[in-house]
């Protein structure tokens, strides 16, 4: 496994991470929000699932997963609690949540052309996810 699929797959499965640490932050603020709850749940459950295949791709090669920056992790859920304590419409909820993949697709985008030297596999799994990020935000699109 080249150092470019390594890369990509780190940053693939920290997207993933980024992703379930956000859809699970704002699940207390759906306790009276089924359909919007639901559908999160299952793009979490995708998400996780991909971040797994990276993991075990990684796990081939001895290779560690990445972790999102500390800093980041808590600049994102200290500004999704106060967006959140200020509005927590399900409007609102979807409206961060389409921001989130947004910025997911944009990212993982670049990572596919920074690492072009990446296995194939490494390649459409990355692809597997930008898709899920696309159809997650045209889902929630539905509630904004």
């Amino acid at each position: 496994m080249n150092t470019d699929t390594v890369y990509l797959l780190r940053e693939c499965n920290s997207g993933c991470k980024c992703a379930t640490n956000s859809m699970e932050q704002v699940m207390p603020f759906l306790k009276d929000k089924p359909h919007l709850r639901n559908l999160i749940e299952q793009y979490n459950d995708r998400h996780i699932k991909i971040g797994d295949e990276c993991h075990a791709l990684l796990n081939t090669v001895d290779c560690d997963e990445k972790d999102p920056p500390s800093v980041v992790k808590a600049f994102s859920w200290i500004s999704t609690e106060m967006k959140l304590l200020v509005n927590d419409k399900p409007e609102h909820i979807a409206g961060l949540m389409v921001d989130g993949c947004s910025m997911g697709i944009k990212s993982l985008s670049g990572y596919l052309n920074q690492y072009e030297n990446a296995s194939e596999d490494s390649r459409k799994l990355t692809r597997k996810l930008i898709d899920l990020e696309q159809e997650f935000m045209n889902e929630l699109l539905k509630f904004v």
